[in-house]
């Protein structure tokens, strides 16, 4: 997921809330915290709608790194911003 998402990037091919999803799954799957914090908020940047999937992908993904602070401040930007 992570190779194609890069290959999308260096191809100026646009990406949408599920490509982000699943490069964001591959890196809390294997346990690259900080890495799927930076496609979160990459999302923002490049005007991508983030969802419940993103959120909590995410807040999974802090949670594995030990990055409990992290993780509940996805959690309340997630309530703020109503996302369901």
């Amino acid at each position: 997921a992570l190779q194609l998402f890069r290959e999308m990037v260096d191809n100026s091919v646009e990406r949408c809330t599920i490509t982000y999803n699943a490069a964001v799954r591959a890196c809390e799957q294997g346990e690259h915290w900080a890495r799927a914090l930076l496609l979160f908020c990459t999302m923002g940047g490049s005007r991508v709608e983030r969802d419940t999937i993103t959120y909590n992908t995410a807040v999974s993904a802090c949670r594995k790194g030990g990055k409990l602070v992290e993780a509940l401040q996805l959690m309340r930007e997630m309530a703020k911003t109503h996302v369901e």
